[in-house]
């Protein structure tokens, strides 16, 4: 027996299908996200718990000059009434409008412990207080003129503002970031005084290029300050696409100490960088011996940031030092730009500096028509009443008369004097003691003072240029208010070019110390401090044993050759130490399980290498276009199998000497051999059967050396090496007498 399942409701059970369902319900959602959360409005440059916290502000009558209030009073007001979220989210989005390390120009004004730049967070809520300050009033100037438009909170009760008017700049002043769904946003601060140059230069000329606002507004301007090293072009690109990025570096200064030492002083971290954070990163990098100029590192700040940093020794390039230190660490970051912003508070697209200037001034323009309107509606309607009021003071006894005998005096007053029902309600209206003061002098001066500003504001509403030299009065305004003459005006933020170093700083940031680098059969492979000759002790897994040991520096680089004719690069100073058997070759190269290691050498910059495959091909390729940046590695050597690439000897010399698995010994010229790039290479020798087994390159006049089993060194003069010398690609004759059966000549580096 099969039980229908219950399902609330007397309704009608529709089918949906579920991949219907979810698209739906998935774009209402990012939808939501984008508007609602993360994304800021280009007009205001605030997201909706930034809007509502500033107008619950305003609610409670938070003014600049007034007093302060307990934040958890604020967060209670937001979220009762605008914001139904959690408290915590809403207090951390109040306490970042207030940390002035973390907004150019702060919109509130806290009393209290809002957090550090070393990222200690605010005290609760209950702690801290705050009201707003003369940005925060700036951008709320004129909400009750009607200049923006109202829609109920999410439960009806109250209305809330959908924009702000925002009389400042504040989406490219204050920045903004946030990650929406598929999207995101990130916006650098910038200085005001600049935005509005720019922007009375937009208002000039409408059709003013990107390169001219730019020379305006020329990079952002961090609350922290720092240094920009971004090339001018890269800049450029950036504020045309709305997408880009920029360096930002630590501004340092040496000191001077005695007997010739020094110290370098950091006193501006990069933006959004954490100073603690910062000093325990770097000192981790000095337990790593990854950054072997800093001899120390303490934090000596107080109301300002000063980082001492001290050399290892005082002969170090304090230059050379920080340079290694902007690698690494984060005294150097990239700040990216992102301007993905909400058009018309429902549009996310991304714009380039003109637009979010150009749709700024709109909004303006918008907020100016809408305010004229709604003081021209307010004088019209005063205009109206101060008629009424000079019929009453002409007829004042008459007026006293009716309202003191007649049943119905508004009827009577409008019957009797033509009255308006405004003018008769505002007559009724009148307090005894205001008949003293209704004469008519006062009356027709009032009067005309209105009249004279209705059509001004008339005059306003038809014009457009009218409107552009109001918003250029306050666009000024504004830039007088925060100009760079100022404390909180003042650019904080400067350029320079990044300098050229000529040191190798990868060399540089590892401690050069001599290894010993020990490579097994099974491709194992780890380090040995100092350059060991006995390595008899060396243990290994069972089964396995040595294959090289290479004598090198933990600054050098080491050049891996494979079986299948790739090149792959290691870095000495990343190896393994000693402990143990050391990793596996294969965790750190991606090298294929049925390939295994052919050779293994130190890079030494400006060589030549001939390489060589089983099949009797090869060419000359320079060592420094085999090095691999990657894990993947680089194909030099092409092999088909069952070839595969087996020989890979320097080029020091003018002739080759190749050995087949034949044991037959060819000698020619060095010049017969092509250098490439990349390539499978022409036939070096050739065999009827069996392969290539050794190659070597040797001076003519040094004469061909090999090593026997017991390690005893057999040289050949030229005069001596005369039957097996011919042309390349012939197949040779038998090895010399006393030729190793190992058919090889030796170590090949």
């Amino acid at each position: 027996m099969t039980t229908k399942p219950i399902l609330p409701g007397p309704g009608p059970i529709e089918s949906v299908e579920l991949r219907t369902a979810l698209e739906e319900r998935y774009l209402a959602y990012a939808l939501s996200t984008i508007t609602q959360r993360a994304l800021p409005d280009v007009r205001d440059g605030l997201k909706p718990v930034h809007r509502r916290i500033l107008y619950a502000m305003r609610e409670l009558r938070l003014d600049p000059t007034g007093g302060y209030l307990k934040c958890a009073k604020i967060v209670g007001e937001v979220m009762g009434d605008y914001h139904p979220h959690g408290n915590q989210a809403i207090y951390d989005a109040l306490a970042r409008l207030a940390q002035d390390f973390a907004v150019r120009y702060p919109l509130v004004d806290g009393q209290g412990n809002f957090g550090n730049i070393d990222g200690d967070n605010p005290a609760a809520e209950r702690y801290t207080e705050a009201r707003m300050t003369g940005v925060a009033a700036a951008i709320l100037e004129g909400i009750d003129e009607d200049t923006v438009e109202f829609r109920p909170n999410y439960d009806g009760r109250v209305q809330e503002p959908v924009v702000l008017p925002a009389a400042f700049p504040n989406l490219l002043a204050n920045g903004s970031s946030g990650i929406a769904v598929g999207m995101a946003t990130n916006i650098p601060p910038h200085n005001a005084d600049e935005l509005c140059a720019a922007l009375l230069h937009l208002i000039k000329h409408p059709n003013a290029s990107i390169e001219k606002l730019v020379e305006m507004v020329p990079g952002p301007d961090f609350p922290t300050g720092g240094i920009i090293v971004e090339p001018r072009d890269a800049m450029l690109e950036a504020y045309k696409t709305g997408r880009g990025g920029f360096r930002v570096r630590a501004r340092w200064s040496k000191e001077e100490l005695s007997r010739g030492g020094y110290q370098i002083v950091v006193t501006e971290v990069p933006y959004q960088v954490q100073k603690a954070k910062l000093v325990e990163k770097i000192a981790e990098l000095m337990s790593e011996k990854r950054l072997p100029l800093l001899g120390d590192i303490r934090d000596e700040s107080a109301e300002e940031v000063r980082l001492i940093l001290e050399p290892k020794t005082r002969t170090i390039d304090p230059m050379l030092m920080m340079e290694s230190l902007f690698r690494l660490t984060e005294l150097e970051v990239r700040v990216s730009l992102n301007m993905n912003v909400l058009s018309a508070g429902q549009i996310p697209n991304v714009l380039s500096l003109r637009d979010v200037l150009t749709q700024w001034l709109e909004h303006r323009i918008d907020v100016l028509v809408r305010r004229s309107t709604y003081r021209l509606k307010k004088i019209e309607h005063r205009l109206e009443v101060l008629d009424g009021y000079l019929i009453a003071y002409l007829n004042i006894d008459e007026v006293i008369r009716i309202v003191r005998r007649e049943d119905d005096p508004k009827a009577k007053l409008i019957a009797k004097f033509k009255l308006s029902d405004i003018q008769a309600e505002a007559i009724l209206n009148l307090r005894l003691r205001s008949l003293s003061r209704l004469e008519e002098v006062e009356i027709k001066a009032e009067h005309d003072k209105l009249s004279k500003e209705r059509r001004e504001l008339k005059q306003l509403l038809k014009s457009e240029d009218l409107q552009w030299e109001r918003i250029t009065e306050e666009v000024k305004a504004t830039r007088e208010a925060y100009s760079k003459k100022t404390e909180l005006g003042r650019r904080r933020s400067t350029f320079a070019d990044a300098p050229e170093i000529d040191a190798d700083l990868d060399a540089v940031l590892v401690e050069k110390e001599p290894v010993t680098v020990i490579l097994s059969d099974k491709g194992w492979v780890r380090t040995l401090k100092g350059h060991q000759d006995d390595l008899a002790k060396l243990e290994f897994k069972q089964g396995d044993e040595l294959k090289r040991a290479i004598k090198a520096s933990t600054t050098d680089k080491l050049v891996v050759f494979a079986t299948n004719g790739k090149f792959f690069t290691l870095e000495v100073g990343q190896l393994p130490g000693g402990r143990g058997h050391g990793e596996p070759v294969r965790l750190m190269v991606d090298l294929e399980e049925n390939h295994d290691i052919a050779e293994i050498f130190v890079y030494e910059p400006g060589r030549k290498l001939l390489v060589a495959s089983t099949g009797g091909y090869g060419f000359i390729v320079p060592e420094d276009e085999v090095i691999a940046s990657t894990r993947k590695g680089k194909q030099i050597l092409n092999v088909t199998e069952p070839e595969e690439a087996r020989v890979c000897i320097p080029v020091d010399g003018d002739h080759v000497a190749a050995l087949g698995e034949n044991r037959k010994m060819l000698v020619f010229k060095l010049d017969e051999v092509n250098e490439m790039t990349r390539g499978k290479g022409v036939i070096l020798q050739r065999f009827k059967d069996g392969a290539l087994s050794d190659v070597r390159v040797f001076k003519k006049s040094d004469g061909l050396s090999w090593l026997d089993s017991a390690g005893r060194e057999f040289t050949l003069s030229w005069s001596e090496l005369r039957d097996w010398v011919g042309e390349r690609a012939q197949a040779g004759r038998l090895a010399p007498k006393g030729f190793p059966r190992s058919n090889s000549f030796g170590p090949r580096f």
